[in-house]
């Protein structure tokens, strides 16, 4: 303590120097009005600019957290949207189960994803704690992202749209005309959609979505737009070529979608010995 004292004693012309001058500009801004706004002004931005930096700061390390949120709030909105979307049936008798299907949705996060193999895959940040299923569909606000293969309790793996052994039903927005979209392994933007027969009028620039025909999408989800329409070498089908609308490079934060009746449906499946290759 007695060290302090000497340190502060031998800087004692230096202090009074310093008080001295507080006490003058002090008597300056207090003073004089032009002084005063200016100083007032600076010490504002100041203070205002170090404000913002700390709050810069404390956002980007709660934007995950911020994130899920607004992806369960949205997920909960879809929801309700698809309800009020059902469109009722003409005689007002209750409609079939299968018809009447309704969609939950739940908000997850890409942790692991890759787009360089024949068969890729995805990891969720989300697992059977958080009610996430085997074979529930993934999607964003671009468009299909893959189907959920395997849960663990705080995980889940799902396949990726970029996977040659995922069919998606889909559909030409423009005709109703439906088909399978599968990738065929060569670029991660693109994929072929299957199936559609010769005579129909598909053209570039048309919207591919899903087709609502099987139990892992709702319909009119968007897959991707047409770039090529060729004759192709089968005789039956058309050779389509489709620019998907989810860049699988950039994909984030995704949508879980489950339909509450697909146990119903594989059961129907089974029972008529049918195979769902979707």
């Amino acid at each position: 303590m007695l060290r302090i004292l000497q340190f502060l004693y031998s800087l004692r012309s230096f202090l009074l120097f310093v008080l001295l001058e507080v006490l003058a500009i002090s008597l300056i801004v207090s003073n004089n009005s032009p002084q005063g706004a200016a100083f007032f002004n600076s010490s504002n931005a100041v203070t205002g600019s170090v404000l913002k930096t700390r709050s810069d700061i404390v956002d980007f390390f709660s934007l995950a957290e911020a994130n899920d949120a607004l992806l369960g709030e949205n997920a909960q909105l879809m929801e309700q949207l698809k309800s009020l979307n059902v469109s009722p049936d003409s005689s007002f008798i209750p409609l079939d189960s299968v018809l009447a299907a309704q969609y939950d949705f739940k908000g997850a996060r890409i942790i692991s994803n890759s787009i360089r193999f024949a068969q890729n895959h995805l990891t969720l940040n989300k697992g059977s704690n958080d009610g996430v299923k085997a074979g529930m569909g993934i999607f964003n606000e671009s468009g299909v992202v893959g189907r959920v293969k395997s849960v663990s309790a705080n995980y889940a793996v799902g396949i990726s749209l970029l996977n040659t052994g995922l069919l998606v039903s889909s559909k030409i927005k423009s005709n109703e005309v439906f088909g399978s979209v599968n990738w065929d392994g060569k670029n991660s933007s693109q994929a072929k959609m299957l199936y559609v027969p010769r005579h129909v009028q598909a053209h570039p620039g048309d919207t591919v979505v899903t087709s609502g025909f099987n139990a892992v999408f709702p319909e009119g989800i968007q897959i991707g737009i047409i770039a090529e329409v060729e004759q192709g070498s089968d005789p039956n089908y058309l050779d389509i070529l489709i620019n998907l609308s989810t860049d699988f490079s950039k994909a984030n934060y995704v949508y879980l979608v489950e339909n509450n009746q697909v146990e119903e449906l594989d059961s129907l499946y089974q029972q008529s010995e049918i195979i769902n290759e979707f």
